[in-house]
């Protein structure tokens, strides 16, 4: 026998029914008029990052499963039973010719917009544990608000409750053997108790509909037996606040002789799910009998990848790694991102080589004019086509706030809604600025059009972009006239990043932490931060630092990030804007040649980046300045052996000539100089400061005559990058593409999951 089954909420993808809008037109245009909105557009393109907003997901999986069973109809006989999974259930009755598609959608659409409007709820999926199990940890920790809402396999189940419920048991279930704990990114208590008031409105609004006999069995998830025709209504109401019965209604199913189940709807979510139940059906006609699978759920620690309502089921490939929402909301295939560097490394060709493969990453502004950061952004927006995800960095600039608001207004003024924030130590009224302009309210939800991805290596400094944005900072922008009260109010209610990277030992701004150390601790203050603000939307923390080879890159995933960035590597391509001369240098590198040395740009705070050692001077030339800076109060004071060795072989030029150079540069009336006349140790730290960016102007250029004092920003991780493509035709530089090197690392991370 055969059964139809029917996915539900969080089998979304965007692209999903592209293939049959042509061949249902009357289906299409009916969803319109009864939605008010395309339809079509929402699940090809989903312009407007609609399409996991639960009063636009329903709708939307309802119309397309609906075109899929449509279309299966044609060809073949009429299945013996139906089922479906929670929102899936409504397509088992329009199956069953309960209602009409008009019906079904009406009821859809109300049901959702009653959903989407559950407040301060939280659900999690825990894999790896039964039942029973669950619901003696939930009692013996006194969690008594916490329901089970989905049953869906021997060691599949959905936990609903308080949100600050859902959070703290977390922790206990870890100690306890749980093999994942996920909790989902949505806004409610689902299928719980505390969806007593959804169902009672829902009620109201069902009793005006008449139904259909049922013409086949369907199902149902509440009782997992057969609908009968006098119990739709109460069956349909009742799902809202009782748990699906997945695994005990396949078992009935299995029961009864069914043994072809069929999907019938966007991905497999369901057909794996039934994998899983039929190796361990319960059974029916005893007390069930929990058997534990001989076939083990793919990498059960990180990856049985089961997610219903958020959450899909789903095998390991690159495509599955980290998290779902990072790759929706920024439209790529991959957790990935490849991140900026100085002065345009991160070039507009390997912008444009990655967006053009649908991958994130940012190109590099700091060192570039606002008039050379206009032409990039206008030249990648020229040659990408609509729809393609690109971002740009913004860097802080401690020394001339000025400057860093006058970038954010061009961004702005371009249409710019996704930046990287790298350099930062607390929140500017520049990226504030950023963050809060444009915001609105859709329904329910604050939706922040210009995302921010910040990088950091400092728990503090993460604590800053996990949340709101200081009041005293909205105050000024709002005095000023910059944002409306209304962009004000919504910002005290949303973290300033949707994304925050921990870098750990890395070529940018870091603290040369271990990753091992690091995520961790920046993946609990993301939870702590969550249950202190509860933000309607999770925060995502990724991984950067040392990711160089797939199996740091499955580390990182195993860790539990959501996505990861990518940046030495990337240095060392055909895309990079670094000179060949560098290139060349970059591809013999090992990971034992860099060192630590101070930035450039924050040179009197001491702040650190790493850079390429193997065969330059820079590095202790970098390490010297910076001593010499500390030890005097101005350049007089340096002995005048120093003073030598410094103006004839580090700088060949004398201290003068760099300081007209700088006047010039900087306009001889400027704030700056006028404080370098006026206090000798910052006219020291602006002489010194020239020679970083002097050694970077060398490396950018190639010039091979000065190559000893090339300065060039690199981590381990190239080294180990290089290590691993020996033999192979890219240990060349010159046959290294970025995103071939992303697909290289993505696909090896999958491989060493599977084999774990």
């Amino acid at each position: 026998m055969k059964a139809y089954i029917f996915p539900g909420q969080g089998s979304q993808s965007r692209g999903m029914g592209n293939h049959l809008f042509k061949k249902f037109p009357e289906i299409l245009n009916k969803a319109n008029n009864i939605l008010g909105y395309d339809i079509q557009e929402l699940c090809a393109i989903d312009p407007y990052k609609h399409l996991n907003k639960t009063q636009y997901t329903q709708p939307a999986i309802y119309v397309v499963n609906t075109m899929m069973y449509l279309d299966k109809k044609r060809d073949n006989p009429t299945p013996d039973y139906l089922a479906g999974h929670s929102l899936g259930e409504y397509n088992a009755l329009l199956a069953a010719s309960v209602f009409d598609f008009e019906t079904g959608l009406k009821l859809v659409r109300r049901r959702a917009e009653i959903m989407s409007k559950a407040q301060n709820g939280g659900m999690a999926a825990l894999i790896g544990m039964g039942k029973d199990e669950i619901k003696t940890i939930l009692n013996d920790f006194q969690f008594n608000s916490i329901d089970i809402a989905n049953y869906n396999s021997v060691d599949q189940v959905v936990i609903s409750g308080k949100q600050e419920d859902i959070a703290n048991a977390q922790k206990v279930f870890e100690a306890n053997g749980i093999k994942l704990y996920y909790v989902l990114n949505v806004s409610g208590a689902f299928h719980s108790r505390y969806m007593k008031d959804a169902r009672l409105e829902f009620d109201s609004f069902l009793q005006q509909f008449q139904f259909s006999p049922l013409r086949t069995p369907v199902i149902s998830n509440v009782s997992a037996r057969e609908y009968k025709d006098a119990e739709i209504k109460d069956l349909l109401v009742s799902q809202i606040d009782n748990p699906v019965k997945w695994y005990d209604s396949i078992s009935y199913l299995i029961h009864l002789g069914v043994t072809d189940f069929i999907e019938v709807g966007p991905g497999d979510v369901l057909t794996k799910m039934v994998g899983y139940i039929q190796e361990n059906p319960l059974n029916i006609e005893d007390k069930p009998v929990m058997i534990k699978s001989k076939k083990k759920i793919m990498n059960e620690s990180l990856i049985s990848d089961m997610k219903m309502n958020g959450v899909e089921s789903r095998k390991i490939t690159p495509e599955t790694l980290g998290s779902e929402e990072f790759r929706k909301e920024y439209g790529v295939k991959y957790a990935y991102a490849s991140g900026s560097m100085y002065r345009g490394i991160a070039s507009k060709d390997l912008v444009l080589r990655m967006a053009k493969s649908n991958l994130l990453s940012f190109f590099g502004t700091g060192g570039l004019s606002l008039s050379e950061i206009e032409e990039a952004i206008v030249c990648i927006k020229k040659e990408l086509p609509d729809g393609n995800t690109f971002g740009m960095n913004l860097l802080h600039n401690l020394y001339a706030p000025d400057k860093e608001m006058e970038i954010v207004s061009l961004y702005l003024s371009l249409g710019i809604r996704y930046i990287e924030a790298s350099a930062y130590m607390g929140c500017t009224q520049a990226i504030a600025y950023y963050r809060i302009k444009g915001l609105e309210k859709v329904g329910n939800e604050i939706v922040a059009n210009n995302k921010i991805m910040a990088k950091i290596s400092r728990p503090e400094v993460a604590e800053v972009f996990m949340s709101p944005i200081p009041d005293y900072i909205i105050k000024k922008l709002l005095d000023e006239s910059m944002i409306s009260n209304e962009e004000a109010d919504l910002a005290k209610h949303i973290a300033l990043a949707d994304d925050v990277c921990a870098e750990a030992d890395s070529a940018g701004h870091t603290d040369q932490a271990s990753a091992f150390t690091l995520f961790p601790v920046i993946l609990r203050l993301r939870n702590r931060m969550m249950e202190k603000y509860r933000f309607q939307k999770k925060l995502r923390v990724g991984a950067a630092g040392g990711i160089g080879v797939a199996e740091s890159a499955a580390a990182a995933f195993l860790l539990g990030v959501d996505f990861i960035l990518t940046g030495s590597i990337n240095q060392c391509s055909v895309q990079s804007g670094m000179s060949d001369s560098v290139k060349d240098l970059l591809q013999t590198m090992s990971v034992q040649d860099t060192d630590y040395v101070p930035a450039g740009d924050m040179f009197e705070l001491g702040a650190k980046v790493q850079v390429l050692k193997k065969g330059l001077f820079f590095p202790a030339r970098a390490k010297r300045l910076r001593e010499l800076y500390k030890q005097h109060d101005c350049l007089e004071d340096i002995s005048e052996k120093d003073r030598k060795q410094i103006q004839e072989r580090y700088f060949q030029k004398t201290f003068d000539a760099v300081f007209e150079e700088i006047k010039t540069r900087k306009g001889e009336n400027s704030e700056e100089i006028a404080k370098a006349k006026s206090d000798p140790k910052h006219k020291m730290a602006l002489i010194f400061r020239w020679y970083f960016g002097y050694s970077m102007h060398l490396a950018l250029n190639g010039d091979k005559s000065k190559k000893v004092d090339y300065q060039v920003h690199c981590g381990p991780a190239l080294g180990a990058f290089n290590e691993w493509v020996k033999g192979t035709e890219v240990e060349s530089w010159k046959n290294r593409n970025v995103d071939e090197m992303a697909d290289k690392i993505m696909s090896g991370a999958a491989d060493c999951l599977l084999n774990i």
